[in-house]
């Protein structure tokens, strides 16, 4: 089989979703799980790199990769929300904040701008930076791994039966959730921090669209 970015897409968030299936039904279930989820983060540089190598990105590959993310980003904080080890408002945070960037994004495909190269939807050098750079998507993806193997292994050393950390004082205990709310919370800040040029530098879409249907409006009512 001829392995694409779209099919290398298309199994790691496969292999996340089996992660988030075995995360809680044990400490060897949830240690097996935070292996699945480096191998899926690890799927998401793979893809890039296929693009990139082979010449095949495309505006629908780019699309399709956002998409991923999306799913990986959701499933993981939604399920670490119900297990009660984030907050309930992290997943509403990255939800709100990922339809929010794709709904510009699509505003901006409809105006003929494209995700990257020289008709991209950010023509700021900063806002190319924070997006779409090497160095920016590789950190957002170290974050998001730390973020979902940390809390991983916090559910598999203190909630599963590992007498070491099971009966450790409660301090340790603390120490270890005040670490999760750190880096969860700095995963988040950092993922808003890269959809502002998005947020900035695609409002100018949505005017425009919203000033063209109220030409529309105009036109029909006269």
């Amino acid at each position: 089989m001829s392995w694409t970015p779209n099919k290398v897409t298309a199994v790691r968030v496969l292999v996340g979703f089996v992660a988030v299936i075995l995360f809680g039904h044990g400490t060897w279930s949830n240690l097996t799980a935070v292996l699945l989820t480096v191998a899926s983060i690890a799927l998401d540089a793979l893809d890039g790199h296929l693009a990139r190598k082979k010449h095949m990105a495309t505006p629908l590959g780019a699309q399709v990769d956002i998409l991923g993310d999306r799913m990986i980003e959701n499933m993981f904080f939604t399920y670490f929300a119900v297990a009660g080890m984030v907050s309930l408002w992290l997943p509403v945070l990255f939800f709100a904040r990922g339809a929010t960037t794709d709904f510009l994004r699509g505003l901006a495909l409809k105006s003929g701008y494209s995700g990257w190269g020289a008709n991209a939807m950010l023509q700021t050098s900063w806002g190319r930076a924070l997006v779409a750079s090497r160095c920016s998507r590789g950190l957002y993806a170290t974050l998001k791994c730390a973020c979902f193997c940390y809390l991983g292994l916090e559910l598999a050393l203190t909630r599963g039966p590992v007498a070491l950390v099971g009966s450790t004082a409660g301090e340790m205990h603390l120490t270890i959730r005040a670490v999760a709310h750190i880096l969860t919370w700095a995963t988040a800040a950092f993922c808003m921090l890269r959809g502002l040029p998005v947020f900035l530098e695609g409002w100018q879409f949505f005017a425009r669209e919203a000033a063209a249907i109220r030409t529309r409006k105009s036109v029909a009512a006269a």
